[in-house]
């Protein structure tokens, strides 16, 4: 049973439902719809359509011959061998699906990860996480109606402008102030005369680490801030967030930016259903497992952003989308070993670092391939390195869908393209 249809968790349960069958295969998740995590910023931006992206759970089952059942885990009791679902609420409110333990031989934990406040006062309250995908969709839909204020407002007041702040020079906060940039022009040519973006529009990344995108090669770094800049959008690094307002951020060297909304991209943590469990945990609350992503219970692995595995040499492994498909295919051989009766594959899990890819817009990327070849790597950017990392998208898509279905999906999605807006409006 796994839990979490995440880009991990869909992998396996459609890698072993194909080879198994449903009757040993079950994936369990409170969403209907699939949505590719590294995606969330494009639909924050409005330049993909949430409910057009997305994969029905349902239909993936049935294609690939795995169980699914909709709802959130509340918690497990590990002595019956029971996960507790909560109740699905309908559209009026009242229980769609009640509340129902399923029972399991092992459970695999693969719940991702949410947004780390740090304690920050008020930035649960006044700040938007990209987490999910309702997440996504509120953040534009905010922007939507400050751009519609700042048009309006433009008549009385010259000086009326929207501000964004992102807190977090991480991936998500780099990718998610380019895509903005672009979306600002597209949205203002759909109907909003007065707004200009170069001059209405003011984009600051707030970073703590001494620059952005730390956990990356610094030439990877450098030349993604020179792609930000020349796009106007403001960097400061080395700057620590004290509290964020309704209407700004402020930091701990006294100052002060003004943010009509404020996305935070700062840190993640494991969900706080995981303490449900009674597993050992690290301080950001992901599950500890050993080098065969194990937990204590021999019954419950764990991987993906959710879980804190080992690296030969010390340190985890980072919470990225391509370590979580190489936990998945490791797991894939451990479980159906499980499944067959066979005993399980010798040998640990080993993180192979394959290089990371950057998003900046819809024409251009930064990218460094192959990290641990040889201790170097080989750098990309421009309209080359967003093709690949577009990539990443359609090789996921082949994993759960195979080769004729992704194809048609892309080309769908290309001609759909054709006859709607470049940015979602509605």
């Amino acid at each position: 049973m796994i839990v979490g249809g995440g880009a991990g968790g869909l992998e396996l349960a459609t890698e072993l439902g194909r080879k198994y069958g449903r009757q040993h295969v079950t994936l369990i998740d409170s969403r209907m719809l699939h949505i590719w995590k590294p995606t969330l910023h494009e639909a924050a931006a409005g330049t993909i359509d949430v409910q057009q992206e997305g994969l029905s759970y349902l239909m993936l089952a049935s294609l690939s011959h795995f169980d699914f059942i909709l709802g959130a885990m509340r918690g497990v009791d590990r002595a019956r061998r029971l996960v507790h679902i909560g109740a699905v609420p309908g559209p009026t409110g009242e229980p769609l699906m009640p509340e129902r333990d399923v029972p399991y031989d092992t459970l695999v934990i693969a719940v991702g990860s949410t947004s780390n406040f740090f304690g920050t006062p008020g930035a649960r309250e006044h700040a938007i996480t990209l987490d999910t995908p309702e997440s996504a969709e509120q953040f534009r839909l905010t922007m939507l109606q400050a751009m519609a204020k700042v048009d309006q407002a433009k008549a009385g007041d010259p000086r009326a402008r929207l501000d964004i702040a992102i807190v977090g020079g991480g991936a998500t906060g780099v990718e998610l102030a380019a895509e903005l940039q672009e979306a600002s022009r597209l949205v203002a040519a759909y109907g909003l005369s007065n707004f200009d973006p170069r001059r209405d529009l003011a984009i600051r990344i707030i970073e703590g680490a001494p620059r952005i995108l730390a956990a990356l090669p610094e030439k990877l770094a450098r030349a993604a801030q020179r792609r930000l800049e020349s796009l106007g959008i403001a960097i400061e690094s080395g700057c620590l967030v004290s509290q964020v307002t309704a209407d700004a951020v402020h930091t701990k060297d006294g100052r002060t930016f003004p943010a009509n909304l404020c996305m935070w991209a700062a840190g993640i943590k494991g969900p706080d259903v995981l303490g449900a469990l009674d597993l050992p945990r690290n301080r950001a609350g992901q599950l500890e497992v050993d080098a065969r992503l194990r937990t204590e219970d021999p019954c419950i692995l764990a991987f993906g952003d959710c879980a804190a595995a080992p690296r030969p040499g010390g340190g985890v492994v980072p919470a990225r989308a391509q370590a979580a498909h190489q936990q998945a295919n490791y797991l894939r051989r451990q479980l159906g070993a499980r499944i067959a009766g066979h005993a399980e594959p010798r040998g640990d899990f080993v993180y192979k670092d394959r290089g990371s890819l950057v998003a900046l817009g819809r024409e251009r990327g930064v990218g460094s391939l192959m990290g641990a070849l040889l201790g170097r790597g080989f750098f990309v950017s421009g309209t080359i390195a967003r093709w690949m990392y577009a990539s990443l998208h359609l090789l996921h898509h082949r994993t759960v869908l195979g080769v004729s279905r992704t194809v048609s999906l892309a080309l769908a999605r290309l001609l759909t393209r054709r006859t709607h807006p470049r940015v979602k409006l509605h």
